[in-house]
């Protein structure tokens, strides 16, 4: 796979050396020289130094070949004008973009092309982290708005059926691993005392996942499961 790589920041260079390792054909544009250093001495790829939005640089790079275009430097703008130029111009169909201050996604949104936000989405895992170790994630679709959580069955829902757990709004039960053993799941399930469970959750969701996983005694009084 030939793929073209706008930035050589720390994400940059961590994505081209990934591809590279993976045997595909990089190239990867910068303004700046030295931010090629970013890149460790067995990157066997290419490296090409101009305007990033200039179509003789991108020519170079391969643009007009390229399978896979990434624009991942640290200004929004300059990621969605390189990835809309590689989409028009030179017909590159799988170009992704990397949303760096959360206020520009919409700008990316609008373009329609798929975004990574590593700044919300750095900022979930982080609050998970720190706020909740019940239920971890493990998986991130588009940017955090669905995710799936590993959480562990606790005593006080072992024999209760998976229906009982899972929320119907929000979640939705996917695998569970028992005895290191992986099995889909259905709503008629029983659980055991630390089953792993795989949900797909949206945030408000997972709130009512965590609510009904809480021992009685944290709940305020009188609060519903969900």
């Amino acid at each position: 796979m030939r793929v073209v790589i706008v930035g050589c920041g720390r994400l940059g260079a961590a994505l081209a050396l990934r591809m590279d390792r993976a045997g595909h054909d990089v190239t990867v544009i910068d303004a700046s020289g030295a931010a090629f250093q970013n890149l460790i001495p067995d990157y066997h790829g290419k490296t090409l130094q101009g305007n990033v939005l200039s179509r003789d640089v991108l020519e170079r790079a391969g643009a007009p070949e390229a399978d896979g275009f990434a624009a991942v430097t640290n200004s929004d703008t300059l990621n969605a004008v390189a990835a809309h130029v590689a989409r028009t111009e030179f017909r590159v169909t799988n170009v992704v973009v990397r949303n760096y201050a959360t206020g520009w996604l919409p700008l990316h949104e609008a373009f329609g092309f798929p975004v990574v936000s590593s700044t919300t989405w750095g900022a979930q895992r982080l609050e998970a982290l720190i706020l909740h170790r019940d239920v971890r994630a493990v998986c991130s679709a588009g940017n955090g708005e669905v995710e799936v959580y590993e959480a562990r069955v606790p005593e006080s829902w072992s024999g209760r059926r998976v229906a009982e757990l899972v929320p119907a709004d929000g979640c939705r039960a996917v695998a569970v691993t028992r005895a290191g053993r992986a099995l889909l799941v259905s709503d008629d399930l029983r659980l055991q005392a630390g089953d792993a469970l795989l949900v797909g959750a949206t945030h408000a969701g997972l709130a009512r996942l965590r609510a009904r996983l809480a021992p009685d005694d944290a709940r305020p009084a009188g609060a519903p499961m969900d």
